[in-house]
């Protein structure tokens, strides 16, 4: 076991997956001699060569496009895309392209494909740096979306996806870098008992009162906020989701039958996000169980805002015990708020904010 941070728990699952596949091959913007603009792949040139891991131009549908060709011809290529408003020149070829081309020549061929998108805020950065755009990704069919929290997971997760036959796009939830936790280096992703599928939702903290569901760095959030409610006496079951697509409903389902309750956070805004998925899917599955309507705590429908207002748009502590107030009943910030004002205004869960 050893203590190291979220970058560099990625930067030696990136060299596990190099030393284990001389096809893998790293690609994007400053990775090389830079190391990154996170220095996630730091050192990783000098060690591999500039031919496995490839400083490219500022062109984000060029490197992926680029990409295709090597996944077509047999090679792992990992993209890095240097921040997450970068992502959208690469769009057309991500979702008309890098997810199609398996079904397209009918499974003749595979796009083992992985797209590294540092996500959301919480680093004092503008809009096009901070921003959470997986709903786009989670609603294309022939993509995984997935999401670590820890270092340990995004150790083991980068690896998986590396290996996956289906293109994976990466979330890296960029203001958990720098956490540092223990972790089990020589774990093997494919063998390791311990270790779960790359699609299953995981419970980080068993409770029985209410159901939340996060992903990415509101992991971290919600495990704090079970802890305070724990202290008033009030039991929170944690689950973090780790694959955004596919949703590991099985996992939701079990939880909410046990609490009778579900609240859903995520930094992204309300409106056809990927809470919204969630709430429907639970609510199909476990119609009968359901003590309360589920309840979204969510950023609001408005474009990144600027980093001294950042605090008041990401869902913190306060926000999600509001919202576990809400689906049991307690006074909450909607109480007594005519026809639910605060909530129309773009999915605050807390007209304070």
């Amino acid at each position: 076991m050893s203590g190291i941070t979220f970058a560099k728990a990625l930067n030696e699952g990136l060299r596990r997956a190099m030393e284990r596949d001389p096809k893998v091959v790293l690609m994007g913007e400053d990775i090389g001699r830079l190391g990154g603009v996170f220095r996630i792949t730091d050192g990783l040139q000098k060690d591999f060569g500039e031919h496995r891991v490839l400083d490219t131009p500022l062109a984000e549908s060029g490197i992926v496009g680029t990409a295709v060709g090597l996944a077509y011809r047999g090679y792992r290529p990992v993209v890095e895309i240097q921040f997450d408003g970068f992502v959208y020149p690469a769009f057309d070829q991500i979702v008309a392209q890098v997810a199609k081309l398996h079904y397209r020549t009918r499974g003749r061929v595979v796009m083992p494909l992985t797209i590294r998108i540092p996500f959301g805020g919480g680093i004092g950065s503008p809009e096009h740096h901070s921003e959470a755009p997986e709903a786009y990704f989670a609603h294309t069919a022939g993509l995984r979306v997935v999401s670590p929290s820890n270092p340990q997971e995004a150790f083991t997760m980068i690896q998986q996806a590396i290996a996956c036959p289906d293109p994976v796009v990466f979330f890296e939830p960029k203001r958990r870098y720098h956490d540092t936790a223990e972790v089990d280096l020589d774990t093997e992703p494919a063998t390791d008992p311990r270790v779960l599928p790359m699609g299953s939702a995981r419970v980080v903290r068993p409770g029985t009162d209410a159901t939340l569901v996060v992903y990415g760095a509101m992991v971290k959030t919600a495990l704090d906020a079970a802890a305070a409610a724990a202290d008033e006496g009030t039991s929170i079951e944690v689950i973090d989701l780790r694959s955004l697509a596919p949703l590991d409903s099985a996992a939701l389902e079990a939880s909410v039958r046990r609490t009778g309750r579900l609240v859903i956070a995520h930094e992204a805004p309300r409106t056809g996000g990927l809470g919204a998925e969630i709430a429907a899917t639970v609510t199909e599955r476990c119609f009968d169980y359901l003590e309360h309507a589920p309840v979204r705590v969510t950023g609001f429908d408005i474009p990144y805002p600027p980093a001294k207002s950042e605090r008041h748009h990401q869902p913190d502590l306060d926000r999600i015990l509001d919202g576990v107030d809400r689906v049991l009943g307690r006074p909450n910030s909607l109480s007594g708020v005519p026809g639910n004002v605060a909530e129309a205004q773009g999915g605050g869960d807390d007209h304070r904010a």
